[in-house]
């Protein structure tokens, strides 16, 4: 049996977990680039009985599996990862696995981005090592107002650590309930009102049909003239011609990206250059704790199939 395992970026996945038991009855291969060409994938992958996935790095199309004959199962790290065409390998017989993920590193990074924006920490470090001294000024969290698109798992816990700063927080969700707001210091709200009322706004909505380019123009257009936008949740919830245009005009005093319509981010991508932005290249959950659930629970996913006992099914 031969397994791979793609997007291995940093080349720790087989350092994240026990693979010996696996090791010692399969070939596992792990491909540290990206590739992004269907055919080029194809010819790759080919010879493969596992693909282990890591979120969405590379899309799982019914065009690419189809062209995957000795496939036979699928598993891709975190609960969901909406670029599998899951129903196209049932289709064929093919388990799609999954795993549990750890919830607390997606709101510490967008901490760390709220307060880089809000204290322009890039800007003060290169001005330390370029020679200059106290070129910008920074924002006080204490008594501003914090909006969240998207209260719930991550969501709230972002909320609670806005509460400690002394913020005021508004949530919204499109089941959120008042009670359940409350039970993370936040006062539940409509969007507009969330938009139009925070100083800092920041996204934490699974992507479907339904937020896919939930915050455009006419959203950033609500907020207020030199509030902050952060987006840790997927690149496609906010249109990014819109977001550009908000930053070069100087309607958003800033805004923090962690995630993109297209990653890795293409060279030419205009966010790359556009003022105002601090970006960083899909971290959220890239935690070592992360990684070793991630790859750990894999492994598991494998052994079990392997000597076919249950496995997580999506």
């Amino acid at each position: 049996m031969r397994i791979a395992v793609l997007d291995d970026y940093q080349g720790v996945a087989l350092t994240m977990a026990d693979w010996s038991r696996v090791q010692a009855v399969a070939e596992v291969e792990v491909f540290r680039d990206h590739l992004g060409d269907l055919d080029a994938l194809a010819e790759r992958l080919a010879p493969f009985d596992v693909l282990v996935l890591m979120r969405e790095r590379t899309p799982l199309p019914a065009q690419l599996s189809e062209r995957l004959p000795q496939l036979r199962l699928v598993v891709t790290t975190g609960r969901r990862n909406a670029s599998i065409d899951v129903e196209a390998l049932r289709a064929r017989g093919v388990p799609v696995c999954s795993t549990e993920s750890v919830a607390t590193s997606t709101p510490e990074l967008t901490w760390a981005l709220i307060l880089g924006l809000s204290r322009h920490l890039v800007s003060s470090v290169t001005d330390v090592r370029q020679g200059r001294w106290q070129t910008t000024i920074g924002s006080d969290l204490a008594g501003r107002t914090l909006g969240i698109v998207g209260l719930g798992r991550i969501g709230a816990k972002v909320a609670r650590v806005g509460t400690a700063f002394g913020m005021d927080v508004l949530g919204w969700g499109r089941h959120l309930t008042a009670g359940r707001a409350a039970e993370s210091g936040a006062t539940a709200a409509p969007l507009d009102e969330v938009l139009r009322s925070a100083d800092i706004v920041t996204i934490h909505v699974v992507l479907s049909a339904e937020t896919r380019g939930l915050v455009g123009a006419r959203e950033l257009a609500l907020m207020k003239p030199g509030s902050l936008l952060v987006n840790t949740s997927r690149g496609p919830v906010v249109d990014t011609p819109a977001l550009v245009a908000a930053l070069e005009s100087g309607h958003l005093g800033g805004a923090a990206v962690d995630v993109f319509d297209s990653e890795p981010l293409p060279a030419d991508h205009p966010l790359r250059s556009t003022p105002r932005l601090l970006a960083t290249p899909h971290i959220g959950y890239v935690t070592e704790n992360g990684y070793r659930v991630f790859y750990g629970q894999a492994v598991e996913n494998i052994e079990a199939f392997l000597r076919g006992a249950p496995i997580r099914v999506i």
